[in-house]
């Protein structure tokens, strides 16, 4: 147990970079933005960085010797968090979710308009829609038909909006019927 905190901790210090009195090789490869300016001790690097009102930046701890960069890390670290924002951002808008709406087979007329209209909303976001009209009881087992009558109803209506993607079907005591959004 004790091994995962030390692990953690590595990890943690892996992904930030070492900065200014926390370099603690003796000599460092120095760079300035695009400019190289060779190889000089910790200490010297430290102060040319300090002069200027910047940090001394590890950036690759596993050269040898060490490369460094000059730059402002408050800034770089604020640059960091935003592009790590903006690509997670990116990840969730691509990712496409499943909607369900649940049905039965008694259903009335207005409440299968107000199901369409819920999935119609659904389909403008871009989300699939899954269609589950479920049969309890032994005496709606009974009256398939009325369930296969009510998604039949449905798939027409939709149909106008969207792809159907899988055709409906019976699976064990449910109908299930999946759409997708058309692409524009």
């Amino acid at each position: 147990m004790n091994q995962n905190k030390f692990t953690n901790a590595n990890n943690r210090r892996e992904d930030q970079n070492r900065v200014n009195w926390q370099i603690r090789v003796p000599q460092v490869r120095v760079v300035r933005d695009e400019e190289q300016l060779g190889i000089m001790p910790t200490d010297q690097a430290r102060k040319l960085a300090m002069d200027e009102g910047l940090d001394l930046v590890e950036i690759a701890p596993t050269a040898k010797p060490p490369v460094c960069r000059i730059m402002d890390y408050g800034r770089f670290k604020y640059e960091q968090n935003i592009k790590k924002k903006e690509a997670s951002k990116k990840q969730r808008e691509s990712q496409v979710q499943l909607k369900e709406i649940r049905l039965r087979p008694a259903i009335q007329e207005h409440d299968i308009e107000t199901k369409l209209n819920q999935a119609k909303k659904f389909l403008e976001e871009k989300c699939k829609v899954q269609f589950n009209l479920i049969f309890k009881g032994f005496r709606e087992m009974n009256n398939k038909e009325q369930g296969h009558t009510v998604m039949r109803k449905i798939v027409e209506q939709i149909q106008q909006v969207a792809i159907i993607e899988k055709s409906p079907s019976m699976e064990g005591n449910r109908i299930i019927c999946i759409v997708s959004p058309k692409v524009s």
